[in-house]
């Protein structure tokens, strides 16, 4: 089976920087595409960040600048560096990586995966 797990989340003042981590395990062939979400109180849930296999990235524009996306391939793992935090950015921040797994329901096709999310709470 394949797991996502985040890590890097906390409490942190405004203005100060959190480092996320996303580690895919587990029985993979290949990933493609990997992304954050978040999801803030009483909200929808909403991309943050996007990185491809090769590197290309494409952010939401209003954390462009502040927010930085980058990945490991030989760690299979995502990063979500996040500088001059607000309040704002207060949510719960998942994973989600499109890969091709080689064991389990639904081996051999991309598919979606999902990891259990992380909290980051930002205070004024």
């Amino acid at each position: 089976q394949v797991q996502l797990v985040e890590s890097g989340g906390g409490l942190v003042q405004a203005g100060g920087s959190l480092r996320l981590s996303c580690a895919a395990s587990g029985s993979i062939f290949s990933i493609n595409t990997m992304c954050w979400y978040r999801q803030a109180p009483g909200k929808q849930r909403e991309l943050v960040a996007v990185i491809t296999s090769d590197g290309r990235t494409n952010y939401a524009d209003s954390l462009k600048g502040r927010f930085t996306v980058s990945r490991d391939n030989t760690k299979n793992t995502v990063y979500l560096q996040m500088n001059s935090l607000k309040p704002v950015d207060t949510a719960v921040y998942y994973c989600n990586a499109a890969l091709i797994s080689s064991f389990g329901p639904h081996a051999g096709y991309e598919y979606d995966y999902w990891g259990q999310g992380t909290q980051v709470t930002v205070s004024s």
